[in-house]
């Protein structure tokens, strides 16, 4: 199998007074190795919850993984055991978290949670896995780092709280690194040096990373695929060049329309797209872009539009894409 990672129709699921949560509706993908990939979309979509999928850390109950495969070098993840499942999260596949203040344990230093994942999937003693967690420190450019590695998650900022959150993630030498928003609470000069961090260290280690955000700037930067997720459903799916030049889904270009511009005239009102994402208790019948869609048809509210490739590699969710696609690309 060449894909590192290969996702076949997931469905997650989460139960509550409600009724059931359907936060991730039968995606399926590919990742190739040292691939970066870019999962867009507005809050609620789906990218968080398809990667907790991915790492095994949906809580059940109330959540489930209803369906589906996802492969990872030639194995089932949903079919392995907790030890084995173990031994590859954290080590075959790392994740970074969108909160820096909360996923540090405040009790530990920052070295000991480095140590921690060193012993565990590397076999060192303390005394290396110290040295190795100060390497680290200092590779993600924590200054002064075999003092640092001492501190308590309180004694960092922010930004450093997350470039120590990268170094963890890092320790193994994973083959994929998922980064889940992992500079939303950061501001706009830290974020920059995050997204710089991690393009350099992919680069160096040569890992596929897969960047979960709402941030398109972000992605057109790092990304050389990108999914766009709506209501648990990829929408569309192509390169970068795919996506902000040849768009094709009308939510993709809105999407698009609603970032600003340098090129704008000064008070010129970014667009917005109307109405509200569906209720993933109660999807509609057909397209769940349906009832927000400027260019949606009859036959769209009744028929569900699958992931069609409509050029080399190049996939979209939508009855009509070949008609609005002069319309309404960029």
């Amino acid at each position: 199998m060449d894909a590192l990672l290969k996702i076949e129709n997931l469905k997650t699921r989460f139960h509550t007074e409600d009724g059931v949560v359907k936060a991730v509706n039968g995606i399926s993908y590919e990742m190739k190795k040292g691939e970066v990939l870019g999962v867009v979309g507005e809050s609620g979509c789906g990218k968080s919850v398809h990667a907790l999928s991915i790492m095994r850390l949906i809580q059940i109950p109330p959540g489930e993984i209803a369906d589906g495969v996802i492969w990872f070098e030639g194995r089932n993840l949903l079919e392995l055991d907790e030890n084995e499942i173990r031994k590859i999260r954290g080590s075959d596949i790392a994740m970074v978290f969108q909160d820096p203040m909360t996923s540090l344990n405040p009790v530990y230093t920052v070295g000991f949670q480095i140590v921690e994942a060193l012993k565990l999937h590397k076999n060192m003693s303390e005394k290396q896995g110290k040295v190795r967690a100060a390497e680290l420190l200092d590779l993600v450019g924590i200054p002064d780092a075999k003092k640092r590695v001492d501190n308590y998650p309180h004694q960092f900022s922010g930004g450093m709280r997350q470039r120590a959150m990268i170094a963890m993630a890092l320790s193994c030498s994973p083959k994929l690194l998922i980064a889940d928003e992992p500079t939303t609470a950061l501001d706009v000069t830290i974020q920059a040096q995050i997204v710089d961090l991690v393009i350099k260290l992919q680069e160096e280690m040569g890992m596929a990373v897969m960047w979960i955000t709402h941030d398109l700037g972000v992605v057109a930067e790092m990304a050389q695929l990108i999914n766009v997720m709506y209501a648990g459903f990829i929408i569309e799916r192509g390169t970068a060049q795919d996506i902000f030049k040849r768009t094709l889904h009308p939510y993709t270009m809105g999407l698009l329309a609603s970032l600003p511009s340098i090129d704008e005239a000064p008070g010129t009102k970014l667009i917005s797209i109307p109405g509200l994402p569906p209720d993933l208790v109660d999807l509609p019948q057909g397209c769940p872009f349906y009832a927000r869609c400027i260019y949606r048809k009859d036959h769209c509210q009744k028929n569900r539009p699958g992931l069609e490739e409509a050029k080399d590699g190049h996939y979209v969710a939508c009855w009509r894409w070949d008609e609005i696609k002069v319309e309404g690309a960029k």
